[in-house]
């Protein structure tokens, strides 16, 4: 076994790997960027290199600069994580020339299935089912229409490079073709640099469902599957092992399969074969088709994990150590079900925007597994995935595992940032995912359901003005003590675009009493001994964390309460509706507009990337725009102005 290894990730998957890593009495190395060097990664290794900027061209995705960190550590073998280098067929070949082991598949293995037109034409010859389609090398669009007419409409245009749902469009007539081709290939062409696509037919009623695979080389097993159909926009939200209503005998057939599909490539590791299949009548033998191998460990592992007792790091290091495969296929057994959520630091109301901020308080509750790379005070970085956490719970059956989860949700508190928490919360809630009636576009059917949030209550104002306040800690026998009346305090608070002035009353040490405008008095009373929670007509109020102006009450997702500062308020009440600003850090990528320009509300008038997507940033209102405040190619900062408009009296003169 390997005496040091260094981990070349970050965030969640570098501690996932170095807990197990760790626990087996291997010393790990960790690399860090600018941006992370106080991360929770490098605190969990034994040593820490830097190796750059902040962004991922400037650091995580230098090869040669991971490569010198690993030598001079003293690191035997690399482990990539996932994301970043990981199925770099390049990065795998520099790392054993260097004398270094990889802990992944050869660069060989990665080659044939980085590309998925390729790798389709591979698989068919393994005798793996594959979807009806057009895998070949040209590319002219006329060709293209005709083979998407001969396959049938609806069919996909994929991108043969990358993932992500970058390059791919969903054309359900023959006219909406060239557009879709056209759109499909220039992304492709800036995402992955590879303008190429394939044909498809669209599986109206699918799921997405992938087996864990694990060679060694020479043979492979499979760790049975995981059901990854709560999709949104191609991205997995919530995943699951086992699929829910899998017969043994499909179960079977996938596996068998995707065991033929590691085996042909003389597959190492762990990696995952991803199948699309048909649901419209129940999971069939031959309603299954491969759709692309994924040639590393995968976000969702931990579900398979729990189901099967295997830590797969644990069997990457050995595997990668030259060691056999720890078990044989037919001592794997499934053990019940496990559920995992990807909890996102993401504006949901704002169309799932990715968000920063700090973490000012971080906590899970007893009974989940909670997988993370920060903690309470970190930042939510923009030059990285937003991912806060993956909650993850296992039960003897589904419908105990999705109580779990529902509990474990429930019990998350995040300050500092707004999340997905009530999206996820929701879904867990769906009846018909509940029922285990779940395919690929049940968030799309039902996502205006799914992303409602819950109204804040008089008595969640009457806790957050108490809180900012002060009022709710250890209180003297004598507060709020007036010879002539009880003394009263206000203070305006803001929540979901709407202000409230709230009145308190101090009325010992035990008892407030807390007046929204236009609600109920709310009588908030202490039981018990000084240090005891309050209570609300016998109820425990939830937990709450003040972090500057911000008071976040953790009932159900978290309501998160701004104190108002009337003359900031003030101030800033002017130049509203006629500023562009930028909604999170990041790279301006282009500027649209000019001095003199007339636009049109949702006109785009600027191009940010952050976080790995582009955010087109759009007029707000009919206008004519006045300055532009930034060039192309500028690093900005969160509310930041980009551009802005005349105001409306200056147009009319």
């Amino acid at each position: 076994m390997f005496k040091t290894i260094l981990i070349a990730n970050r965030g969640e998957i570098a501690c996932r790997v170095a807990r197990s890593a760790r626990a087996m009495g291997v010393r790990v190395v960790a690399v860090y960027s600018d941006a992370d060097a106080g991360a929770a990664h490098v605190a969990a290794a034994d040593h820490a290199v830097h190796i750059g900027g902040a962004a991922p061209a400037d650091s995580y995705l230098r090869g040669e600069r991971i490569i010198a960190a690993a030598l001079e550590s003293g690191a035997e073998a690399i482990h990539p994580g996932y994301g970043f280098l990981s199925e770099n067929p390049e990065f795998v070949e520099a790392v054993e020339a260097a004398g270094l082991v990889f802990i992944g598949p050869s660069a060989a293995a990665i080659r044939k299935m980085g590309l998925k037109d390729a790798a389709k034409a591979l698989m068919q010859e393994a005798g793996v089912p594959v979807v009806p389609g057009y895998h070949g090398a040209e590319q002219e669009a006329e060709f293209l229409a005709a083979r998407a007419a001969e396959i049938g409409y609806p069919v996909l245009i994929k991108a043969v490079a990358g993932g992500g749902g970058k390059g791919m469009r969903l054309v359900a007539r023959g006219q909406e073709f060239a557009d879709a081709l056209a759109s499909a290939q220039s992304e492709a062409l800036g995402a992955f640099g590879n303008p190429a696509v394939l044909i498809e037919k669209y599986i109206e009623h699918p799921r997405h469902i992938e087996v864990q695979v694990f060679g060694d080389g020479q043979r492979a097993v499979h760790l049975f599957e995981r059901d990854c159909s709560l999709q949104r926009r191609h991205q997995k939200v919530i995943e699951e092992a086992p699929a829910p209503g899998m017969p043994e005998a499909v179960r079977q057939a996938m596996g068998q399969a995707a065991v033929r599909a590691a085996e042909a490539i003389g597959y190492a590791g762990a990696g995952t074969i991803e199948f699309i299949v048909d649901g419209a009548d129940g999971l069939r033998e031959d309603g299954f088709w491969f759709m692309e191998m994924n040639t590393r460990l995968q976000v969702e592992h931990p579900v398979t994990e729990l189901i099967t007792g295997v830590d797969l790091v644990e069997w990457q290091l050995r595997v990668a150590a030259g060691q056999p495969l720890p078990l044989g296929q037919e001592a794997l057994q499934i053990n019940g079900h496990a559920f995992e959520a990807r909890l996102y630091a993401e504006d949901v109301a704002k169309g799932f925007l990715p968000a920063t901020g700090t973490l000012g308080h971080l906590a899970f509750p007893d009974g989940c597994r909670a997988d993370s790379g920060v903690r309470s005070g970190d930042a939510i970085s923009p030059f990285y995935d937003p991912m806060i956490a993956k909650i993850i719970t296992h039960g003897p059956s589904r419908d105990i595992a999705l109580a779990r989860m529902r509990a474990a949700l429930a019990g998350t508190q995040v300050a500092g940032s707004v999340t997905n928490l009530g999206f996820l919360s929701a879904l867990c809630a769906h009846e018909g995912f509940a029922a285990g009636q779940v395919d690929t576009g049940l968030i799309a059917r039902d996502q205006a359901q799914l992303v409602a949030t819950a109204e804040a209550q008089d008595v969640d104002w009457a806790q957050a003005a108490a809180a900012a306040l002060g009022v709710l800690g250890p209180l003297p026998e004598t507060a709020g003590f007036h010879l002539w009346q009880p003394m009263e305090h206000s203070v305006v608070l803001a929540h979901a675009g709407h202000e409230r002035r709230v009145a308190l009353q101090v009325l010992g040490a035990d008892r407030v009493l807390a007046t929204p405008d236009g609600g109920a008095a709310v009588c908030l009373q202490r039981r018990g001994a000084p240090a005891a929670g309050w209570q609300v007509a016998g109820a425990v109020l939830p937990h709450w964390v003040r972090l500057g102006a911000d008071v976040t009450v953790f009932r159900g997702a978290g309501l998160c309460f701004a104190v108002v500062d009337p003359l900031q308020r003030a101030a800033s009440g002017a130049a509203a509706g006629n500023v562009i600003e930028a909604p999170m850090p990041g790279l301006v990528r282009a500027v649209f507009a000019t001095p003199g320009q007339r636009v049109a509300a949702g006109d785009r008038l600027a191009l940010l990337e952050a976080m790995k997507m582009e955010h087109a940033l759009l007029a707000a209102r009919d206008g004519i725009v006045a300055e532009v405040l930034v060039a192309a190619g500028a690093q900005v900062e969160a509310g930041a102005a980009l551009i802005r408009l005349e105001d409306e009296t200056e147009e009319a003169a």
